[in-house]
């Protein structure tokens, strides 16, 4: 089993800045990719941002030069800094893991999701 936990959306004003937070817990060997995916209603879930076991990174167009991802590999910890966000970027926002354990091939999972509302 392992478990992802989220923390830090909320409600921002446009301009404003939030921190994402997701924990990993559980039977991990290892831990490869991270990263954020997000979902507006009535859209397709759309990656943000992707953060490798070497510390290369990827984001989609709408976010770079504005978010940030990085990762805390003794914590298990992936974090995504949101800076100048705009209405548009409110979602329900998602992180995964790319892992490894002694037991099952490799595998990916999802955290539950948290909120990101940003009011004009």
């Amino acid at each position: 089993q392992v478990q992802l936990v989220e923390s830090g959306g909320g409600l921002v004003q446009a301009g404003g800045s939030l921190r994402l937070s997701c924990a990993a817990s559980g039977s991990i060997f290892r831990i490869n990719a991270m990263g954020w995916y997000r979902q507006a209603p009535g859209k397709q879930r759309e990656l943000v941002a992707g953060i490798t076991s070497g510390g290369g990174t990827n984001y989609a167009d709408s976010v770079k030069d504005r978010f940030t991802i990085s990762r805390d590999n003794a914590k298990n910890t992936v974090y995504l800094q949101m800076n100048s966000l705009k209405p548009e970027d409110t979602a329900v926002y998602y992180c995964y893991i790319d892992f490894t354990n002694w037991v099952t091939a490799p595998s990916r999972s999802w955290g539950q999701g948290t909120q990101v509302t940003v009011s004009s």
